[in-house]
């Protein structure tokens, strides 16, 4: 009878515990042992109480019951107190939570991303010997059915194949040492190194051939540093290698790989759709990224980074040849200046020029008074009562007219112009605001009664964000409630600084919306965790209605909101087909063309006055709105 050891895989991530999965997979299909998983800390308990496991790979970092609570309490089980535990954690560098795993009897510590090779040979390893103790203990059973005259032979068998088993294990335990040895990362910054990324990016190749995808290299060379290394010693030199292995990784998605070469070469791996565009975007957040001094022993020093892209199947055939073209593409870069970018091919550079070329004509603009504010209605279903109104950035550019801010802040990597763009937006709302406070009486009572909606257009929350905010309203002289924050979905993906800035608003009475929902994959833990009123259907979802499953995803959406306890909004309603079906779903406000376009203020004002109960009846029913085409619009 074959012998099947149990594993069990602990995450309560679904995508985790997908990916780890599929690592695992080959080794489950051939059977070499079953694979279960389980979503918590609680369901492992209860597994473990059932199951035996030659291995358990655990999350450190779950709610509830975290991993080590989880470790402490599967070991204190007479049942399971042996059963060795891979902790898999993100968190590098972090030696607390390194010994706090091992003090609860963890028998190794991964760092995600996981290098599926060595997962599987830790799993192997614990998997061989847990099917050669219950080979063991079969034949122990065995033995007691056969003859005793036969008894003290096959004990001697079994001694001997047990110190074959032991001296298998020996073996292979050194074999792991020597392969840890090697290692999979540069010993000084932690990333992975050359032979790593070789392997990871021979695997990228072989994944785009068979599935006709693509993916971007980014080939980085400090400038400087053999300068900097030479007259202010290698201590500092070093120590200046791992502070830009850390901002690299804080430039970079979970999944991309960042891996040191040597010396002062760095290499980043993007893999995924759009891989010329992600490129560029990363490749301006690295160099921004690395225009801040660092700061060493009281020193601040500066540097920049020449970045050199090479994109997979379009600049070579194979792993090798994109690396020296992207290395090439460095060359070029830095010939050219210190701390530019460079793509392989000359077409993809004057893109990138002309990006910068539209950046700088965006910073002049800030100077030269060039944007303005459109605002557009949202009304409550099912009345129609206009509640709020949202104020839409327009740049009145001199030779292209007037652009909405989908289609120039997209482009925009610099993080300190997007908040100066964000800060007049805020500045210019609360003015104009308090412009039509400042009118007739009855005005004021109408205008009071709708809330002022800014979608913010930043790559980060930082912490000053709050402050900002509320000095805008404390100078216009407007109560906080009345403003509302439209935050983007893929702003809360990291909440290092975000939970704290968005509890502060929310004490001081500034409501809070999530923008685009659905678009960006954020974790529902965090939308139950932060302190939202509302989250607004993403326009694609709503685009989407009436085709395929497209009312099932908004339907979903709405539910969702719903058992959050927040309000849920819809943008881009073009239709009465959408607000029909929105309406039926029980969707709280909606905005859109069908509504109304975006109008000026005084248009906006006087639609507003026009209604006395904030209702509009039927749509498009104002004659102020934008006349500039609609193609050029940012209607919601």
């Amino acid at each position: 009878m074959q012998i099947i050891p149990k594993v069990l895989l602990v995450n309560d991530d679904a995508a985790s515990l997908l990916a780890l999965e599929s690592l695992l997979s080959a080794a489950t299909r051939a059977q070499h042992y079953a694979l279960l998983k389980a979503s918590s800390g609680h369901e492992a308990l209860r597994m473990v109480l059932t199951h035996d496991f030659a291995v358990i790979l655990l999350d450190a970092n779950m709610p509830g019951m975290d991993g080590f609570e989880t470790a402490e309490a599967i070991h204190s089980h007479p049942r399971s107190s042996a059963v060795p535990i891979i902790f898999i954690t993100a968190h590098y560098g972090d030696e607390r939570h390194r010994l706090e795993a091992y003090s609860k009897g963890a028998a190794d510590y991964l760092f995600t991303p996981v290098i599926p090779q060595v997962l599987q040979t830790k799993v192997a390893v614990f998997v061989d010997l847990t099917r050669k103790n219950l080979e063991l203990q079969a034949k122990t059973r065995e033995l007691s059915l056969l003859n005793q005259d036969l008894r003290v032979q096959r004990v001697q068998d079994l001694e001997r194949i047990n110190r074959a088993l032991e001296q298998e294990v020996a073996e292979r335990k050194v074999a792991e040492q020597r392969a840890q040895a090697l290692s999979i990362r540069d010993p000084l910054t932690n990333l992975v190194n050359r032979r790593s990324l070789i392997a990871q990016l021979e695997h990228a190749v072989a994944t785009a051939d068979r599935h006709g995808g693509e993916f971007a290299l980014l080939f980085l060379d400090l400038d400087r540093f053999k300068q900097i290394n030479d007259t202010l010693g290698h201590e500092v030199g070093d120590e200046l290698l791992r502070q830009v292995a850390a901002r690299l990784l804080a430039a970079v998605r979970v999944s991309d790989v960042v891996a040191r070469l040597g010396g002062d070469e760095f290499v980043v791996l993007l893999e995924g759709r759009g891989a010329a565009a992600n490129a560029a975007r990363v490749a301006r957040k690295i160099e921004q990224a690395h225009t801040r001094p660092f700061e060493i022993n009281g020193q601040r020093i500066a540097t920049s980074t020449s970045i050199g892209i090479g994109l997979y199947p379009q600049d070579a055939n194979s792993a090798a040849q994109l690396m020296k073209n992207a290395d090439t593409a460095m060359y070029h870069a830095k010939q050219h200046r210190r701390g530019s970018i460079e793509f392989f091919r000359e077409e993809l550079n004057t893109r990138e020029r002309e990006r910068a070329q539209w950046v700088a004509e965006l910073q002049a603009a800030l100077q030269g008074k060039q944007f303005e504010l459109l605002f557009q209605p949202r009304a409550a279903l099912p009345d129609g009562a206009v509640v709020a109104v949202e104020a839409l950035l327009y740049w009145r550019h001199p030779r292209h007219g007037l652009i909405a801010a989908a289609r120039f802040l997209p482009d925009v990597a610099d993080s300190l112009l997007l908040e100066q763009v964000c800060e007049w937006m805020l500045g210019a709302a609360c003015a104009e605001a308090a412009a039509w406070r400042a009118g007739s009486a009855r005005t004021a009572a109408q205008v009071a009664r709708v809330v002022m909606a800014v979608d913010l257009a930043l790559l980060q929350i930082r912490p000053e964000l709050a402050a900002r905010v509320l000095a805008h309203l404390r100078a216009c002289k407007l109560p906080a409630g009345w403003l509302e924050l439209e935050i983007p979905e893929h702003l809360l993906l990291d909440t290092r600084d975000s939970a704290a800035v968005l509890r502060q608003l929310k004490a001081a009475g500034v409501r809070l919306t999530v923008d685009d929902f659905g678009s960006a994959g954020a974790a529902l833990a965090m939308l139950r965790d932060l302190p939202f009123d509302a989250i607004k259907i993403d326009r694609a979802f709503v685009r989407a209605i009436g085709v395929e499953r497209g009312t099932d995803m908004a339907a979903a959406i709405v539910h969702l909101g719903r058992a959050l306890g927040l309000r849920v909004l819809a943008q881009g309603v073009h239709s009465a087909e959408q607000l029909a079906v929105l309406k039926s779903l029980g969707c709280d406000e909606y905005q859109g063309e069908l509504l109304s376009p975006p109008l000026s203020a005084a248009g906006m004002l006087a639609l507003l006055q026009a209604r006395p109960t904030n209702q509009i009846t039927s749509p498009n029913t104002s004659q102020a709105a934008l006349s500039t085409p609609k193609k050029r619009g940012q209607s919601r």
